[in-house]
């Protein structure tokens, strides 16, 4: 098989089956970058937003193809990929539309079909809590996630489901307009900061077990809804759906919105989001049954806003910050507790639900990596996680996941210290491996996905991340769209997948120096079948 880029608008797929289809890509400038359009049959077009490659495309060609039976001794469930783990990689967040329609169908299907003569193991599908259960609670819509499984099925490839029970803002993918209704009379269902402002894209953890919702709890509705797609999906369970995420708070991950005000810079300790009524109520209780009551009438008065540094404020302080003090622990213990718990009912949950099935269950954790060499570790305290230099604040969380059984996903894979900025103070490989050494001391089982497709050097990063004693139980790559098929990245992301598949090569197979951009890997997507490139 050969993958190249070229100058024309056209790209030719041959299969190994007695016929073949012609797949035509183009790509143009538009002012959304993750639109996949189709405009009639067989020819696809990824719209983006590059300007260098406005006319060039991708061509997938196999010039001479042999196919030799092999007698595999043992038949095996996995592909020899990421050194013995599964590769995913993850379909648009809007694969399927506000009115339950599958967004460029055609696309979709060439996109997978590529994907499937790549070797990839699978794709992971958002499904989509404001989608499936819009306009009234307990009213379920599974149509459109029902015939983009029986694609995924049809190409042979395998499904990861990711169960979002949040909002996006990019793109635009509301909560369930039932709820919002609901939130017009009742802002306190969602988190709140010091100022006030409510954060609207998913409910604060403080309201899991009160009957907010039509007279139920959230943790009911969002057991209603794992149940119905339990029954719903019952034929793909442990065949083609193979893995199930469930969403544990602002973009699926567990962790407080504590980053959402943030203006351009990303690179602020963020904000405590615990003002809302019900948290507020939870932390007096807690103060009054510790013999503290003063400390439960707010959160912390002298900490960063967003956007601040840590020595902005008092609390975060590397020395003498209040952080410190008996009252810092009082209160970081506290609102750390809180989130664990969340993610312990969640978990507990949906492995309860999905326990009669032959399916992985997951959970998101994020990778607040910024601030990581100082000693408060504050975006990480912010967000949930008591990490600082004296103590390890993921060895609880990890516990909950290995309580519940469940694996963890982890971001950030691709990025390494040499790419941050140095005022960040920011160290994604310790914070990695700190969480990795917890997950193994536990025996919970980690799953990569990347945060950035172009953070520099990324793809070694991944390699480096994810083989050898650092192994992971899979890995996702973010995510299918205009730019990942675009010219500029997806020879990039072929020669990653041969170099996962087929670390050493024989010197005769290596591609001459001015085709290395050019050339794909030679794989096989069927374990009893040896492809050869002529």
């Amino acid at each position: 098989m050969e993958v190249s880029v070229i100058g024309s608008s056209q790209a030719q797929i041959w299969r190994t089956e007695l016929g073949y289809r012609d797949f035509r890509f183009c790509f143009a400038k538009k002012d959304e970058s993750s639109r996949i359009l189709s405009r009639k049959a067989n020819h696809v077009c990824f719209v983006g937003q590059s300007t260098r490659w406005k006319s060039s495309s991708l061509r997938f060609a196999v010039k001479s193809m042999k196919a030799e039976p092999v007698l595999a001794s043992k038949p095996s469930s996995r592909p020899k990929s990421l050194g013995g783990s599964r590769l995913f990689v993850g379909l648009p967040l809007d694969v399927v539309s506000d009115c339950n329609t599958i967004n460029h169908k055609r696309a979709i299907s060439a996109g997978l079909q590529a994907l499937k003569l790549l070797g990839v193991e699978g794709v992971e599908m958002p499904v989509w809590w404001g989608i499936v259960e819009k306009e009234a609670n307990g009213k379920y819509e599974w149509s459109a996630y029902l015939a983009l499984a029986e694609m995924v099925q049809k190409v042979g490839l395998k499904l990861r489901v990711s169960l979002c029970f949040h909002a996006s803002k990019q793109p635009k993918i509301s909560l369930p307009n039932w709820v919002i209704q609901i939130s017009e009379s009742q802002p306190n269902i969602f988190y709140t900061d010091r100022s006030g402002q409510h954060y609207q894209e998913c409910l604060s953890l403080a309201v899991d077990d009160l009957a907010i919702l039509n007279g139920k709890t959230p943790i009911q509705v969002y057991q209603e809804f794992c149940e119905s797609f339990n029954y719903t999906f019952s034929s793909f369970l442990g065949f083609t759906i193979t893995g199930i995420s469930m969403g544990l708070g602002p973009d699926g991950e567990l962790r407080y919105p504590s980053h959402h005000c943030a203006a351009k810079s990303t690179h602020g300790v963020g904000e405590f989001q615990c003002f809302d009524k019900n948290m507020l109520q939870l932390l007096k209780q807690h103060a009054e049954a510790t013999g503290n009551p003063l400390w439960g009438l707010g959160g912390p008065h002298d900490a960063a806003s967003y956007d601040q540094s840590p020595s902005s404020n008092n609390f975060f302080k590397d020395h003498g910050g209040s952080w410190e003090t008996p009252y810092g622990d009082f209160f970081l213990s506290w609102y750390s507790s809180q989130l664990i718990s969340h993610g312990n009912r969640l978990l507990s949950l949906s492995s309860s639900t999905f326990s009669d099935t032959a399916v992985s269950i997951y959970g998101k954790i994020p990778l607040m990596h910024s601030w990581n060499r100082t000693r408060s570790h504050p975006s990480e305290l912010t967000a949930g996680f008591y990490n600082t230099v004296n103590r390890d604040g993921y060895e609880a969380v990890v516990e909950m996941f290995s309580r519940n059984s469940c694996k963890m996903i982890l971001p950030g894979m691709d990025l390494s210290d040499e790419h941050q900025p140095l005022e960040s103070l920011s160290s994604p490989e310790s914070l990695i491996a700190q969480i990795r050494t917890a997950c193994r001391k536990h025996r919970v089982e980690v799953s990569g996905e990347n945060l950035d497709s172009r953070a520099p050097g990324g793809f070694e990063q991944i390699r480096k991340n994810s083989l050898g004693e650092k192994l992971v139980d899979s890995f996702t790559y973010q995510r299918m769209g205009a730019f990942f098929f675009s010219p500029e990245h997806f020879p990039s992301f072929t020669e990653f997948v041969r170099n996962l598949n087929q670390p050493e090569l024989h010197c005769d197979d290596l591609p001459k120096e001015e085709e290395v951009v050019h050339r794909a890997p030679n794989l096989s997507s069927d374990s009893n079948i040896h492809m050869q490139a002529a």
